[in-house]
């Protein structure tokens, strides 16, 4: 029997997923692994509080973030993946959470208070069953010269515009007009900022 249809008769024989009925559960191995190799890098050698906030920047662009060189990123955050821009002379307190579901944008001079959570997924409502349906994402951006307060969250597809202070313990669920303070549960424009 020829080769040919030596491989016709296995196909016809076992069906055509035969022909390599693992390479699902490797590209699943190799997913894993790689999840394993960017936590390991990401969330524990670069949240190291021994490791100063120039070289935690540079190892950040090692493993895939656009991570500004001037920015000083601070130990103990999480970063959920690497669809992550921080821009020049952005200053990243201690213990904020990259969730990154969908792409975080974080742009120049911006000041990010300890625990900010910067959260880019949600679930569609479920059935009756399970009420955590699908999940969902979508980005978050911090336009320049923001400053998000301690302990602030952002939710799923807002955008702060430049120049906007958002007060500590927030929950910015709209985006945040230019050039103004934002405080509270949803956040609200509290009041103008100058120019």
């Amino acid at each position: 029997m020829s080769g040919r249809a030596h491989e016709r008769a296995r196909v016809s024989c076992f069906g055509p997923l035969c022909r390599d009925k693992y390479a699902d559960t490797r590209e699943r191995l190799k997913t894993e692994a790689r999840r394993i190799l960017r936590d390991s890098g990401l969330n524990r050698l670069c949240s190291d509080e021994l490791l100063p906030p120039k070289l935690r920047a540079l190892l950040l662009r090692a493993f895939g973030l656009d991570v500004d060189t001037t920015c000083r990123i601070y130990p103990r955050c999480f970063f959920g993946g690497t669809d992550i821009h921080i821009g020049p002379r952005t200053f990243i307190n201690i213990g904020c959470f990259f969730d990154n579901t969908a792409a975080i944008h974080i742009g120049a001079d911006c000041s990010l208070g300890m625990g900010v959570l910067l959260c880019t997924s949600s679930h569609d409502i479920g059935e009756h069953n399970c009420r955590a349906g699908a999940v969902r994402g979508a980005p978050v951006v911090v336009e320049d010269g923001c400053w998000i307060g301690a302990n602030s969250i952002l939710l799923p597809g807002v955008t702060v515009h430049g120049g906007c202070v958002v007060a500590a313990g927030s929950v910015v669920v709209h985006d945040c007009d230019a050039d103004g303070l934002y405080a509270g549960n949803p956040a609200k424009r509290v009041r103008d900022l100058e120019v």
